[in-house]
């Protein structure tokens, strides 16, 4: 990495961390604060520990959140959505949001129809009729619009003039969603992960708002970017149209600021904070995607996110009357709740001083007392999650980081080498700060006499969503190129997809509203 200086800030359950790092990627300066229940407020406050006295030798500001993720879990701020699925007469027998939680549903429906057209996968493309989506969209009151069928992966030109049919009708304010932007094959999926897309626009918009504001207030002029779920950046304006791709940051943050501290580009990450450990993989320098499609509050989607085993086991972890492990926990008000801290909640904090593992508080406050059966359990829970994300019984090494990394000792089942750098407590933040951008494009595509043509196709793709979301198109590099083949079709055919990465572009190019 070269250039000035960077910020990375990343909003945790428990603590926002913020790291200073320089053009060689070494770290300069760096803070842990409570979030706030204003996350703008423990942004600001955290940036503001962080920034040199020269404001304009600081180039770029990058922030991770897991407000997001959040919304769909706790089914707040969430918008409602109207579905359009253009895929008639097919496709009735099963019709959106089929398999939702019934409370997640309640909050995002904002009703669907089943319109004609689609594309075919040998890219027959059925006719829509204008009239029925004018119909099946005017009068409603709602926050976005899903627009999604099958196979637009191999030609989006349908969903994009439905889109602009949609827009004429709904007018500019109300944000459209398509899903070959969204997702891979797999129509049920891939429209669930639009729906998601919709619904969160304005839960990141906020976002977005008090990251901003935070920047105004410091006076700071840097170019600022959100991280998303491979551990790259995106421009504010690609984060508002693409805000379901910031889900999955926080751990990928982790997982690439462990990699950077290290210099390790392969092995596994336990990253362990105040409410949960993160168990991931580095792999070739980036986050591991999950092979098969990802849950997220309840609802099977299929766009790419890191593979990740969360577990309930974290510095603010309650401990159960039994004297054994809570999957609940204190969070942001660890400081004030645990023993050691004047409290009166006895924590896995509160275990691991009386253990001698950690130090902090006041050890006097126990009274002599112990859980070493809690101390068993947390080592258990993480134990069994490495072993859930290795391929093979082989010893792996791991990268231990983040500020509840401390609790564990420095040997684990499982790990044939633990590394635990300098700055392990704000690895998610310097993840952000090192980050480059990235695009990714995924179609389907004929590879009988063309499969060059479509392999470059599909990175070209790859290249203009990269320098949408805010790289520089003179350093692109592509890093993946997946092929796979598709079964019983009357003429091959293949499922590509492609991954650029490039550094940031030294200003975005000038705002302009991005639906989505």
């Amino acid at each position: 990495m070269t250039g000035g200086l960077r910020i990375g800030i990343d909003v945790g359950g428990t603590n926002t961390d913020a790291a200073l790092v320089d053009g060689n990627g070494t770290v300069v300066a760096w803070t842990k604060t409570p979030t706030t229940d204003d996350p703008g407020d423990g942004i600001e406050r955290a940036l503001g520990a962080v920034l040199p006295d020269d404001r304009a030798a600081v180039e770029l500001v990058a922030l991770g959140t897991t407000h997001a993720l959040n919304a769909v879990v706790s089914r707040r701020d969430l918008g409602r959505v109207l579905t359009l699925r253009v895929a008639a007469p097919s496709s009735r027998s099963v019709p959106p949001m089929t398999g939702w939680p019934a409370d997640l549903k309640a909050v995002v429906d904002g009703g669907a129809a089943i319109v004609h057209g689609g594309v075919e996968v040998d890219g027959r493309v059925h006719p829509i009729d204008r009239d029925e989506i004018r119909h099946a969209v005017d009068g409603r009151d709602v926050s976005a619009v899903a627009i999604g069928g099958p196979f637009s992966l191999q030609d989006p030109s349908q969903e994009l003039e439905v889109a602009d049919l949609v827009r004429d009708v709904v007018g500019p304010d109300v944000p459209i969603a398509t899903s070959h932007r969204i997702g891979g094959l797999g129509l049920l999926e891939r429209e669930n992960g639009t729906i998601l897309n919709a619904a969160l626009r304005d839960v990141v918009a906020g976002v977005v708002e008090g990251f901003a504001a935070a920047l105004a207030a410091h006076g700071v002029t840097a170019t600022p970017f959100l991280t998303q779920n491979d551990g790259t950046l995106m421009r504010l304006e690609h984060a508002l149209e693409m805000p379901v791709l910031t889900i999955g940051s926080g751990a990928a943050n982790s997982i690439r600021g462990a990699a950077a501290l290290t210099g390790l580009t392969d092995a596994h990450v336990i990253d362990v904070g105040g409410t949960t450990t993160d168990v991931g993989v580095i792999k070739a320098g980036f986050p591991r995607v999950a092979a098969v499609g990802v849950v997220l509050g309840g609802v099977r989607t299929n766009f790419r996110m890191p593979d990740v085993h969360s577990i309930g086991v974290g510095g603010g972890t309650r401990l159960t009357p039994e004297v054994s492990l809570d999957t609940t926990s204190v969070g942001r008000s660890l400081t004030s709740d645990a023993l050691v801290f004047g409290g009166d909640i006895p924590t896995l904090s509160d275990a691991a001083v009386a253990a001698g593992r950690v130090r902090m508080g006041d050890a006097r406050r126990l009274d002599g007392r112990a859980w070493p059966g809690a101390i068993a359990e947390a080592d258990r829970r993480v134990a069994d999650a490495l072993d859930r994300m290795k391929t093979s019984r082989e010893p792996v090494e791991v990268l231990l980081v983040g500020g509840g990394s401390s609790l564990f000792g420095d040997t684990l089942p499982g790990a044939s080498t633990v590394h635990r750098p300098d700055r392990y407590d704000v690895a998610n933040a310097i993840g952000a700060a090192i980050a480059l951008v990235s695009g990714e494009a995924e179609v389907v595509a004929e590879v009988a006499d063309g499969r060059d043509e479509a392999i470059e196709r599909c990175i070209d793709a790859a290249r203009a969503r990269a320098i949408a979301a805010g790289a520089d198109r003179g350093a692109l590099e592509v890093v993946a190129v997946d092929e796979t083949p598709l079964a019983y079709m009357d003429r091959p055919m293949s499922q590509l997809r492609a991954k650029v990465v490039g550094a940031p572009a030294e200003r975005p190019s000038p705002s302009r509203r991005l639906d989505g």
